[in-house]
């Protein structure tokens, strides 16, 4: 279905899409690629998580390209990457190695490896600042300064707070799951779905989707409260095979992440333990991890909620699919609305 309809015709869509360039239009002065990057890394790194692709730039490049539309970035990009040949696959990521920048436990005070508040707008006023048209450059030159007067410090290990628990024999642990995991971009999503599945389809889920349903479950549609055991954001580095040989890997780069377990009761009838729920996304992202992480323990406990239920969740939550299902209602509907009128009038008239 297209606007073969509206007057117009070719000319008429033509003119439509020039007129988005008259939006974009409105200064001559250009928003620089790297400006984006640099200082609107959150909505940016929001862009790749739910695109499923890793690229700062080209996340940056959609945002400019849309006039900063979450859903149309994130449709670009997520079109650019089917475009890509996948070559490789990394070895498997070992969290507990990753570069720490932020960490946290609302479960402990006192963990191995401390707590690190590091970059958060969680202490902030929530103020305006109406002096934020800083110089740039100012601005940038500072924090060279401050960072080069500072003694360089070693990164602490941190442990998982988890592992801690499991040694106790005070939590759940998922079974050992060897099997290469399911590819929700190259298979059919099915049910009930593999949880490698369940976790990729969560990663890539709207944000605003998946936190509300995550609201929904501590508002009472759900099983009980949880607490975030540990949450950490930082870098972590990725290896492919060398040569297609499985014992000898080569460094390709590293990746920011955010990563989240969030502690709850558990169905053990056997014991009383503790179970987690577990979530992972890129960049900083830290509401979509705590989110991901609550709605995967209620993905397994099950339910009558719709947290609970597998099919509702990871077939409503992607951004496309729910944007542009939306989106088509602004298509031309003139037979079947008319249909709708004819129905209304014979009944009418009936009546």
């Amino acid at each position: 279905m297209a606007y073969v309809a509206v007057s117009g015709g070719k000319e008429a869509i033509e003119e439509s899409i020039r007129l988005l360039d008259f939006y974009k239009s409105g200064t001559d002065k250009d928003l620089e690629i790297e400006a984006i990057v640099n200082k609107m890394s959150l909505l940016v790194d929001r862009v790749m998580g739910e695109a499923g692709l890793y690229s700062k730039t080209y996340a940056a490049l959609a945002l400019k390209q849309c006039e900063g539309s979450m859903e149309e970035a994130v449709f670009l990009l997520r079109a650019y990457r089917s475009t890509l040949a996948r070559n490789y696959c990394t070895d498997t990521v070992n969290t507990v190695e990753m570069r720490v920048v932020r960490r946290i436990s609302a479960a402990f005070k006192d963990i191995a490896g401390g707590q690190i508040l590091g970059a958060t707008y969680d202490y902030t006023h929530r103020l305006i600042n109406f002096d934020i048209r800083e110089n740039a450059a100012d601005l940038r030159k500072a924090m060279i300064n401050y960072l080069e007067a500072q003694a360089p410090e070693e990164i602490p290990f941190c442990p998982r707070v988890s592992d801690e628990l499991k040694k106790e024999g005070l939590i759940d642990s998922y079974k050992q799951d060897d099997r290469r995991p399911h590819d929700i971009t190259m298979n059919i999503l099915e049910h009930p779905a593999a949880r490698s599945a369940r976790l990729q389809t969560l990663a890539r889920a709207d944000t605003g989707f998946i936190s509300g349903l995550a609201y929904s479950a501590l508002r009472g549609f759900g099983q009980v409260h949880p607490t975030v055991g540990e949450l950490r954001s930082g870098y972590v580095e990725l290896y492919v095979p060398y040569l297609d040989n499985e014992n000898e890997f080569i460094y390709i780069g590293e990746i920011m992440i955010t990563e989240v377990e969030c502690f709850n009761s558990s169905d053990n009838k056997d014991q009383l333990k503790l179970a987690s729920g577990y979530g992972v996304v890129f960049g900083r992202n830290e509401t979509k991890a705590i989110s991901m992480a609550v709605i995967d323990r209620e993905l397994d406990n099950g339910g009558p909620y719709p947290a609970q239920n597998e099919e509702f969740v990871l077939m409503h939550g992607d951004s496309l699919e729910m944007n542009g299902f939306i989106s088509h209602l602004k298509l031309p509907h003139y037979v079947t609305f008319q249909s709708k009128l004819d129905a209304v009038r014979k009944t009418r008239d009936a009546d």
